[in-house]
């Protein structure tokens, strides 16, 4: 796998060297981010991101850590910095060679003279521990200097005007900083270095990027010591920032640490190998970066705010997206079987399975799980129908009854519930057995932004791709009762009538399907990507001319290379830019942006109604670039409707990758034009009425 590398040509422009994040994280939902130039352009950056109460209580503890190196004699700053007021200083990004990824692993290398200078940023898995390693490659000594900037501060918070003193303490070989009483220390451990307390808050820094989203842009920092250490031609040296007091010591520690790094990445590229078989040598090296980016949304409930690793088989979930996403239902469903078991992990889908199989209330899995953690939220018209999407694949790639039969009761509640009707209106019509939802100020679909209280998007009705999720949750149903010698003809006649009323969504003047049907205004002919879902899903309740009218209809009006428009450029209320204050940019959430996840549905879409596979991968390729656009080697959450589409939102957003993977696998592999089913498809009615 080539890395992903970055020269002077970038670095040494201000604006290239602030806007491009790296990340890395711990798989308890801590991380640590930045951009690549060095400089703190957003709230969540930061050396050390810790999960308190894994995954949540995300706290900043470290921000970073300023360089400085002595040469010849004089001390130049490696640092970059943006105060309030416009100013930048230092411009130690001037000094940046290059930088790359490792794998996963942000690399910087500076180059002052013949002397070069590289560090390294990783974290332990299940640990809120990081490790900074510099190396110096020079023919002569130098010394390196790092003052520490810490925090205690929610990730979602600012620290402007903040007027609390930490407690600094000398420990071995290092510094234990407690911010105020009872909160968990951070300790800070330099081996061999000489370490110096300090209590001195910088204030001012300007986060460009929070500013540029209408929010806060105003941060300060506590200096709470400098590390110093000479460093002679091939020493290598090691920062430990943790929340616990023994992390990293010693040099066969820190040495280790490096390595476990390293070999946990080879297993997750081992693991997607062997899951390819033979098809491994044809895999290209952005998907393999995506194995590792999926990883990084990967996370395991662990102990208490030491951050220990928790007991073998501990629950497993998935975080929507970074830096600002918790875990979220309908994310995780829509993720899951690319970053699990498209990357040859059956288990992590598996566990993610099972727990979430206890979450159903009423018929409903929660939407989100709050970051604070506060209680779930209930309020999603399609998480559960996603769940069933997640739980086929992961039948179809193991086989496992075991599971299923566990799950099944579960599966079976989703349906009862819908038939009879849970929150929010949320129920199967009995007149034509389509699911309709909805109640005035909600929005239960994902297009669920909402502006002064009020949703944007509201469709409220029945949904076009909430009825195709549902007709093909049907037969999900339909297979897997079967597979567990249970009754199954009860799904199968459901589907049969789904599949039937479903005609009701083609809308002959447009060539395509409406969006909403039996509406407050009928039905909604606004062209929307949702109706893409409907080609896509491997049960598509469309005949092949129909998916063909679709694919066409959108490719024309909605695809961009990083995704599909929410809406078409012509339309009335179309916002080409997801630019601005929340307001704003809640306005054009759903309203022109792209969304990333869709162009793998795209191509899905294509291919099943074209077969054409080399066609369907090139519609992926795209992508690849989009690796190098905002969070190397990770995908964002959408982009601006109009060019150049500039990628907004997440920096790394789970079902991008994970749908993105899903596809590349399902689409590289395929061998014949159309998957087979394991069950008999319903029979489809012999004529069609349109909505009216």
């Amino acid at each position: 796998m080539s890395d992903i590398r970055l020269g002077r040509e970038h670095l040494s422009r201000l604006d290239l060297a602030s806007q491009l994040e790296w990340l890395v994280t711990n798989g308890i939902g801590g991380y640590a981010c930045g951009s690549v130039g060095g400089a703190l352009t957003r709230r969540y950056h930061g050396l050390l991101v810790a999960a308190l109460e894994p995954p949540a209580r995300r706290t900043l503890l470290l921000a970073k850590l300023a360089e400085r190196v002595r040469l010849a004699g004089e001390w130049l700053d490696l640092d970059l910095n943006h105060w309030m007021g416009g100013v930048s200083a230092p411009l130690g990004h001037l000094h940046l060679e290059s930088f790359r990824l490792e794998g996963a692993i942000p690399c910087w290398t500076w180059a002052i003279g013949s002397t070069r200078l590289e560090k390294r940023v990783w974290m332990e898995q299940g640990e809120n521990t990081t490790y900074v390693q510099y190396r110096h490659a020079g023919p002569e000594p130098v010394t390196l200097a790092l003052r520490a900037l810490a925090n205690h501060r929610d990730h979602h918070a600012v620290a402007a005007g903040a007027q609390w003193m930490a407690t600094v303490d000398p420990v071995s070989d290092g510094l234990a900083v407690r911010a105020f009483e009872n909160a968990p220390s951070l300790w800070l451990f330099a081996e061999g270095a000489q370490a110096r307390p300090a209590s001195v808050w910088y204030r001012n820094f300007e986060l460009a990027i929070e500013a540029e989203r209408g929010l806060p842009d105003r941060d300060d920092h506590l200096l709470v010591g400098e590390f110093t250490r000479e460093l002679a031609p091939g020493d290598a040296f090691t920062m430990v920032a943790s929340t616990r007091h023994d992390a990293g010591r010693g040099a066969l520690a820190l040495a280790g640490a490096l390595h476990r790094r390293r070999a946990h990445e080879h297993a997750l590229l081992e693991a997607h190998s062997r899951s390819l078989g033979r098809r491994a040598r044809e895999c290209p090296s952005w998907i393999r970066r995506l194995v590792l980016a999926a990883d990084q949304f990967v996370i395991e409930r662990t102990g208490g705010e030491d951050g220990l690793r928790g007991a073998p088989g501990a629950p497993r979930g998935v975080l929507a997206g970074y830096p600002w996403f918790g875990e979220w239902g309908r994310d995780t469903m829509i993720a899951l079987p690319g970053l699990a078991l498209s990357t040859g992990r059956p288990e992590i889908a598996r566990a993610v399975l099972l727990a979430w199989s206890k979450r159903v209330d009423r018929g409903m899995l929660p939407n989100v799980f709050p970051d604070d953690g506060a209680a779930p939220e209930y309020n999603t018209a399609d998480a559960a129908l996603w769940y069933f999407q997640a739980v086929q694949a992961y039948a179809d790639a193991t086989g496992d009854l075991e599971l299923i039969e566990e799950i099944y009761p579960a599966l079976e509640d989703v349906g009862a519930w819908y038939e009879r009707g849970t929150r929010f209106g949320l129920a199967v019509d009995p007149h034509d057995w389509l699911v309709t939802q909805g109640e005035d100020g909600l929005a239960l679909t994902w297009m669920d932004a909402r502006v002064d209280g009020e949703p944007v998007t509201p469709r409220k009705g029945k949904p076009v791709e909430v009825n195709a999720l549902w007709y093909a949750a049907l037969m999900v149903m339909t297979r897997l009762a079967r597979r567990l010698g249970r009754q199954h003809l009860g799904y199968d006649d459901m589907a049969q009538r789904v599949l039937n009323s479903f005609a009701r969504f083609w809308n002959a003047d447009a060539g395509g399907l409406f969006d909403v049907l039996d509406g407050p205004h009928g039905p909604d002919a606004t062209l929307r990507p949702n109706q893409i879902l409907a080609c896509s899903l491997a049960d598509s309740p469309l005949d092949t001319p129909q998916r063909r009218a679709v694919v066409d209809l959108v490719g024309h009006r909605l695809l961009t290379s990083n995704g599909l428009r929410t809406l078409p450029p012509d339309a009335p209320g179309y916002r080409g830019r997801m630019t601005g204050d929340p307001r704003s940019r809640d306005g054009a959430y759903h309203q022109g942006t792209v969304w990333t996840w869709l162009l793998p549905h795209y191509a899905l879409a294509h291919h099943g109604a074209y077969g054409d596979r080399d066609a369907a991968l090139r519609l992926l390729e795209p992508l690849a670039d989009l690796e190098h656009a905002m969070a190397l080697g990770t995908l964002p959450e959408n982009a601006d409707g109009d060019a150049p589409h500039a990628p907004r939102g997440c920096f790394a957003q789970a079902w991008t990758v994970g749908e993105t993977l899903r596809a590349w696998h399902a689409i590289s592999g395929a061998k014949t034009r159309r998957r087979a089913s394991g069950a008999r498809r319903p029979r489809r009615a012999a004529s069609r009425v349109t909505a009216s």
